[in-house]
């Protein structure tokens, strides 16, 4: 009889552990979303992006790489953190491929686990330098010279 109350007592403790899970994955992000307050003018402005993007928590920096707020970034950062945190569409075939971080400059992490998103340079005839790194923990990094540096991008409350 105690044996089977004590497994009884662990079977209730694996169903209570597996529900607080699942409540924290699915109702955990919109206890930690911020928002976003994108320049006047920018593609960002409209509701539907700033709503979509209010709905992504800014990720801790786990690096120790300086930072940068979003709001500093130029405007065409902004505009694809706007289109990172709506799923697409991108406009170059190559946004959302796997970045390998050769260069040990981002905090290392499995093969994988890094995308890279092209940030437009006006007058640049092809991609650009510029880029955005989100890793899957949401940490974003901005390099403005292909992958020379990086700076850990603070999501404007």
């Amino acid at each position: 009889m105690n044996r089977s109350r004590s497994k009884l007592v662990a079977f209730a403790g694996l169903v209570i552990a597996v529900v607080v899970l699942v409540v924290a994955m699915v109702g955990g992000g919109a206890l930690t979303a911020q928002t976003t307050t994108p320049e006047p003018g920018s593609a960002a402005t409209s509701p539907a992006a700033v709503s979509t993007a209010a709905s992504n928590p800014s990720a801790a920096n786990p690096s120790t790489l300086p930072t940068i707020n979003a709001s500093q970034l130029p405007k065409e950062a902004r505009q694809t953190l706007v289109l990172i945190a709506k799923g697409g569409p991108y406009p170059y075939d190559r946004d959302g491929v796997n970045f390998g971080n050769f260069e040990g400059l981002l905090p290392k992490k499995s093969g994988g686990f890094y995308k890279e998103y092209t940030v437009p340079t006006p007058g640049e005839s092809d991609r650009g330098a510029r880029r955005i790194i989100v890793g899957k923990d949401s940490a974003k990094y901005y390099t403005p010279d292909h992958y020379d540096s990086f700076k850990f991008i603070v999501e404007d409350k």
